[in-house]
């Protein structure tokens, strides 16, 4: 039994993060802790716990109609768990100001999920900025990033770079989904031309992921990574996409930066990173 965290702030409710959570469950049962915040910006979400972030510290303030509206969404989440038999918990930090606990949770945590559009809701979509760098930096457990609208992933996309930031993430995301390991999967490297001749590491790249995906398929994409991938993945239905977060070669800089960022703010499929 995986434990599954869902972050919710203020109004904002992501019915995507829990159907996310609904059909983790279905197949197989999971702990989803539901961890209800007062209005805040998920901007400063980690700045209460000594991050690394500069720049102003938003303290939110908790008016009586933000606890109405908490009371509303955790009975919201109640509903759902109970209906669809979900193992779950509510973890409530409407009066604390600073909150460390969620950051602490994921260290506890197999997985937590956001609903990106409620997340960029409050962050702005325009550029990602730090803040958002920061939240993927100092999560301790990987991160599924969810649309409000998508269908739950009958395929797979694993980005490869030959970092190990890339490899860490394919493990995690095996071990983590074991159920979606049988599904139709691209483990794929991405280069502007024809300059790359074969995977990073490609016999031990090779030797690993066919131990844990039965329908696996190797795949050069010859696109520029900044400006063409994701409009690449759009059309490929029903995935998920699998990233290292913030690996450290130059190429892997490049790769988070730019159509990561893009692929959660089209809204359209989920995204899951992770880092050690």
């Amino acid at each position: 039994m995986k434990k599954v965290i869902i972050p919710f702030d203020g109004a904002h409710f992501s019915i995507g993060a829990m159907e996310f959570a609904t059909k983790l469950n279905e197949a197989e049962r999971i702990l989803l802790s539901g961890v209800f915040l007062p209005q805040m910006d998920y901007a400063n979400l980690w700045a209460f716990s000594g991050g690394a972030m500069a720049g102003p510290v938003f303290v939110p303030f908790v008016e009586d109609s933000d606890v109405e509206l908490i009371e509303k969404n955790i009975e919201r989440f109640r509903s759902i768990c109970e209906s669809n038999d979900i193992n779950y918990r509510i973890h409530k930090n409407i009066l604390e100001t600073p909150i460390p606990e969620l950051r602490n949770e994921s260290r506890f945590a197999d997985l937590l999920i956001i609903g990106s559009e409620a997340f960029y809701e409050n962050m702005g979509t325009d550029e990602p900025n730090p803040y958002f760098k920061d939240t993927l930096r100092q999560a301790e457990c990987p991160v599924v990033i969810v649309p409000e609208s998508f269908t739950f992933p009958e395929s797979v996309v694993l980005s490869y770079d030959g970092s190990a930031s890339s490899v860490y993430a394919i493990k995690q995301f095996a071990y983590i989904f074991p159920e979606l390991t049988n599904k139709s999967t691209l483990l794929v490297t991405v280069g502007k031309d024809d300059t790359i001749q074969e995977f990073p590491e490609e016999s031990n790249i090779q030797e690993l992921a066919a131990r844990h995906f039965t329908d696996l398929t190797f795949m050069r994409v010859q696109l520029d990574p900044g400006k063409d991938f994701s409009t690449w993945l759009m059309y490929r239905k029903s995935t998920i996409l699998v990233s290292g977060s913030f690996g450290r070669s130059a190429f892997s800089e490049f790769f988070k930066k730019s159509f990561i960022s893009d692929v959660i703010s089209t809204h359209r499929i989920p995204v899951f990173l992770a880092h050690k």
